[in-house]
């Protein structure tokens, strides 16, 4: 068999995102010098990782990229990005008990970081041993990866704008892309306004809650690290008991930018260009929230009926009604697109509140957002084709096509659908049952829950999972083969499987 992929180009064009991507270390270095911490660390950081994209681009100083290159250029860039973000662990964690000190602990925290999936092997003993400056660089992995990195150097770089649609396609969450403005590279810098915008806004909300005194604790670096791991979906937080750590003033001003980061941000930039009805137009989105205010509604009656203790916030418990409202809407915002955060440890609510929150993670964002899972427009899909098949069981004769506001939707499109799903469910369901077998095999001893939440995880993107891996718990336990194993799932799960696996049999002749 023969691989005729121009692997040159591809990789030339990886060092090009490798050699910007360490600028982004610029803001953490800022950060340690502030704090007078690790500045070694992300100077020598940035040194080595110019380097690598300098060597990496003369495989090919003039890359030519066709469709396969573009599908190579995606999957190899991400990897690259998530061993690139090793770098700064492993020199801050050299010398020390820092658990991010090994090579298979800090691809792991870095693919996380990157993928957006905030599932983490650092306890609270390392969360707080680490630097301001690091724990800085963990959150702006999330923000990068958020919008996507190619996304990002579509938007700077005219030599990858020639094939924009074609990596933005591949790299995109969702099964479409709309195209926002004429040029694919004006598409590019639309949505990462749009992204910034309300990144900005967060970090200028949870501030302002910080100096009229509603937020003690949310001071400066706290506002920024949580405004780069929120609107990606990401759910690192430099607190070892992630929101639970701030008020419940704080907990509900992150609600709607939780649900923000699950929407399609293309609808977004209609309504700033003056489509009104863009966002209540939208089946998807009517769908999105439909299934938000369902699953809060539900959790919010379990918790009430004492699915979950009330927490103590600032010194006193807040009211039964409040409380039960505010962890539902929370967790739900956070977990049914994958950010990941935490409020209270739902690992230790009861079964029923646990089956709930279950069913959310396998919903996902939108098409076009930051939210991890399957996606919300897959499901409305597979269940319109569910129907139509059932209909059409009854009445042999007819001919119902599927169709998605009024239009008739491709029935390639919806074979593509149903073999993402497909792949998705296969690849989730061996890899818990590995996972499970794996921690046996070292006397790690899982429940089926924990396994299956582990797996789903990673894969989803969604970060923490039920039992041990709950969202105060973590995953360093797991042996490396397992850790290895999550990596990939994160890395396939963030680019949709389907680009990552169809390296496999792309350009291969027998």
């Amino acid at each position: 068999m023969t691989w005729h992929v121009d692997w040159r180009a591809s990789v030339g064009l990886v060092g090009t995102v490798v050699k910007y991507l360490s600028l982004t270390m610029l803001v953490p270095l800022f950060v340690a010098i502030v704090y007078r911490e690790d500045v070694w660390v992300f100077a020598v950081s940035i040194v080595i990782t110019i380097s690598i994209g300098l060597v990496l681009e003369r495989v090919d100083p003039d890359p030519d990229l066709g469709p396969e290159e573009a599908l190579l250029l995606v999957t190899l860039a991400w990897l690259a990005a998530a061993l690139i973000g090793t770098i700064p662990y492993l020199l801050a964690g050299y010398g020390t008990a820092s658990t991010l000190a090994h090579p298979v602990n800090a691809l792991f925290e870095s693919m996380s970081g990157f993928t957006t999936t905030g599932a983490t092997v650092m306890g609270e003993i390392s969360v707080e041993r680490h630097s301001h400056a690091v724990m800085m660089w963990r959150q702006l992995t999330q923000w990068l990866g958020g919008m996507g990195i190619i996304v990002l150097m579509i938007a700077i770089l005219p030599e990858l704008a020639v094939n924009g649609a074609q990596l933005m396609g591949s790299e995109s969450p969702g099964p479409t892309l709309q195209k926002l403005t004429p040029k694919i590279a004006q598409t590019a810098r639309a949505l990462w306004m749009v992204y910034f915008g309300f990144t900005l806004l967060l970090i200028v909300l949870l501030y302002g809650l910080h100096v009229i005194g509603l937020a003690p604790n949310m001071d400066l670096y706290n506002a920024v690290a949580h405004g780069f791991s929120t609107l990606p979906t990401g759910g690192f937080s430099p607190q070892a008991d992630s929101i639970a750590a701030f008020s419940a003033a704080v907990q509900w001003a992150f609600i709607p930018f939780m649900v923000i980061a699950g929407v399609n941000f293309a609808l977004f930039w209609q309504v700033l260009r003056g489509e009104t009805r863009a966002l209540v137009d939208d089946t998807e989105f009517r769908a999105y929230t439909g299934a938000i205010a369902v699953f809060v509604a539900v959790l919010a009656v379990v918790l009430f009926r004492g699915g979950a203790p009330a927490i103590p916030l600032g010194g006193a418990t807040e009211g039964v009604t409040e409380n039960a409202l505010r962890q539902a809407a929370f967790q739900i915002g956070s977990l049914l697109n994958s950010t990941g955060y935490a409020t209270s440890d739902f690992a230790q609510w009861d079964p029923h509140a646990q089956m709930v929150l279950l069913f959310a993670m396998f919903v996902g964002g939108s098409a076009g957002s930051t939210g991890g899972g399957i996606k919300v427009i897959r499901w409305i899909v597979i269940l319109k084709t569910l129907h139509r098949e059932l209909f059409v069981v009854a009445h042999p004769r007819a001919v119902r096509p599927v169709r998605l506001a009024g239009r008739v939707v491709d029935e390639d499109v919806i074979r593509g659908l149903v073999a993402f799903t497909f792949l998705y469910m296969i690849l989730f369901a061996v890899s818990a049952v590995f996972i499970s077998l794996d921690s046996a095999r070292i006397g790690y001893e899982l429940t089926p829950i924990e396994a299956i939440s582990a797996s789903l995880a990673a894969i989803g993107n969604i970060g923490p999972g039920f039992g041990v891996f709950g969202p105060f718990g973590g995953y360093l336990a797991l042996s490396n083969a397992s850790k290895l194993l999550m990596t990939f799932l994160m890395w396939v799960g963030r680019l949709e499987i389907v680009p990552v696996l169809a390296l496999f049999v792309l350009s291969v002749e027998e």
